[in-house]
Parts: structure tokens; C-alpha cells; sequence
């Protein structure tokens, strides 16, 4: 793509039939918890906690911080689930939890606490595909591991444009809007970050190809 994003091999039919089908049931689900209905929303929860769960800890790569960010995004998106105006709810969930994640590291920043925890694990990553080759699933975990590694040695203003350009897939100005800055500094920081990445990345590199 131009703009430099990773693209993934998927049936572009398949792929927008399927996020037409899944927007349609989270706006539904929506309208019936604007109606009184709980259950409704905790479908919301069910269908999104996941995702969210992946996306705010490569943010604040701390389980325990990261479960506190995203209930507490759930509980600000039902007080405030009048106030949502269409579009993608999973997108209207992610910029709450990201916006979330932001105070707590600016939180963080003001009152320095423990560096970052090492990465025992990969549970932060979705799950992988049930028919995927043992051998497939080590090396996706080991990159994993590394990128992690490298992704939280990076200041948080340039590891946080980098996931959400690069990993989730909000564009400049979505990403401008959330952490408050113009979209140039956004611009800088993906390409300030990148190039620390790289560097870091560079004793790892035969993991990173094929």
C-alpha cells in the first residue's frame, strides 16, 4: 500500500462482507442496551474485549494495568453510549480504551514506577489459528516476544503511533485526534520509531525474514 502498511493476503469480498455482517450486529446491539437492555452490551463486551485487551497491552504492557484499562473503558463506553453517533463501534470502543491507556502512561510518566515487565508470554496476541503448523506458531510467538521487546523500549508518544498506524490501522488523522497533537507530529513520530525499530531490531532480522 502507499501509505506503507502491511497488507494481509484475505478475499477483499469475503473480508468487507464480513465487517459489514459484524458492524451490523454491533449497531443492534447497541440500539437494544440504549433500549434497557444489559445483556446487549455485555454481547458488546464478549464480541470486543479480546480485541481490546491486544491493543491497549502494546500500549501498557502490564496485565493487570491493561485488564483495569479496558473495564474501565467498557464501564465509560455504557455511561456514555448516548453520546455515540454510527460509524464502527469496534473503532468507537478501541479510541475509549486507547484514550484510557494515554492517561495512564502520562500518569506514569509524572510518577515513575517500575520499568517495563519482560514478555513471558504471547497471550497478548490474538489467538492463533487452530490448523497452523506447530513450527509457524513458535517463530510467530518468538517475533512476537522480540517486537514486544523492542516496540516498549521506544517513548510512548512513537510506540503509540506505531500500534495504531501500523497495527490497528487508524490513519493519520484518527490517530492526531487521539493523542492531541497535528498530524505532521504523528507523521514524525511513525517515522522517528521505525527507524529506532529498526536498529533494535536488527541483531533479530533473520526472525523477521521469509
Amino acid at each position: 500500500m502507499a501509505d506503507g502498511r502491511a497488507v494481509t493476503e484475505a478475499p477483499a469480498g469475503d473480508a468487507s462482507r464480513a465487517d459489514a455482517l459484524g458492524q451490523g450486529v454491533d449497531l443492534a446491539l447497541v440500539e437494544e442496551a440504549l433500549r434497557g437492555r444489559l445483556e446487549a452490551f455485555n454481547q458488546l463486551v464478549t464480541r470486543h474485549q479480546d480485541h481490546l485487551f491486544a491493543l491497549v497491552y502494546r500500549l501498557v504492557p502490564d496485565r493487570d494495568q491493561a485488564a483495569d484499562v479496558v473495564q474501565e473503558a467498557f464501564f465509560s463506553a455504557y455511561r456514555n453510549l448516548a453520546s455515540f453517533r454510527g460509524g464502527s463501534v469496534r473503532g468507537w470502543l478501541g479510541r475509549i480504551a486507547v484514550n484510557g491507556a494515554l492517561d495512564l502512561q502520562r500518569a506514569r510518566r509524572r510518577r515513575p514506577s517500575q520499568p517495563y515487565p519482560e514478555f513471558e508470554d504471547e497471550t497478548w496476541q490474538p489467538p492463533a489459528e487452530d490448523d497452523e503448523e506447530p513450527e509457524t506458531r513458535a517463530l510467530t510467538a518468538e517475533r512476537s516476544k522480540v517486537l514486544a521487546r523492542a516496540l516498549a523500549e521506544l517513548p510512548f508518544e512513537q510506540r503509540n503511533c506505531i500500534v495504531l498506524f501500523d497495527v490497528e490501522g487508524y490513519d493519520y488523522a484518527e490517530i492526531a485526534a487521539i493523542m492531541r497533537v497535528e498530524v505532521g507530529t504523528v507523521k514524525s513520530r511513525i517515522h522517528r520509531g521505525r527507524l529506532a525499530l529498526r536498529q533494535a531490531l536488527a541483531p533479530d532480522r533473520e526472525l523477521f525474514r521469509g
